[in-house]
């Protein structure tokens, strides 16, 4: 008999992953943490206008904290006796200010979706301290994607 999937507190179900396959998730991640750090740094430096000025500031702050993500994912990608990719995902880049931000946005909103995801695949797999480190990187997350969503008056 097939054992059940299992279920977040929202309904979702979860499907079961073994320990490479969650592997194989994080450097996704991972990928996408690098190219945010790329993305928040191109943009810091070519955003423009008065109305930016404190956002751009802000983007710098944002490619430091992408940067302490990827370390992290690599750190914990290591310790589950995986080795950490070199990939890096889409970047996106604009020469209109407020599409940058709507750019970053999408990404962050995109992280936090996956972030919530990996949580509970860790925990799933009884990897509290991966869970614990991955809970980190998502209240930075919803914090950038706050601090665009302010940006852009939403």
């Amino acid at each position: 008999m097939a054992k059940p999937a299992a279920k977040k507190a929202t309904g979702k179900t979860l499907r079961k992953l073994t320990k490479a396959q969650l592997i194989d998730e994080l450097n996704k991640d991972l990928a996408k943490e690098y190219a945010a750090l790329i993305q928040y740094v191109q943009h810091a430096s070519v955003i423009t206008g008065p109305q930016y000025d404190s956002i751009s500031a802000e983007l710098t702050v944002h490619s430091n904290e992408e940067h302490q993500h990827a370390i992290t994912l690599s750190d914990q990608i290591d310790f589950l006796g995986g080795v950490p990719d070199v990939n890096v995902a889409d970047i996106h880049i604009s020469p209109d200010s407020k599409i940058m931000l709507e750019q970053d946005l999408v990404g962050e909103l995109d992280a936090i979706a996956r972030y919530r995801e990996r949580i509970g695949q860790a925990e799933m797999l009884q990897e509290y301290g991966l869970r614990r480190a991955l809970e980190d990187i998502l209240i930075i997350e919803e914090e950038h994607a706050r601090d665009l969503q302010s940006a852009l008056d939403l």
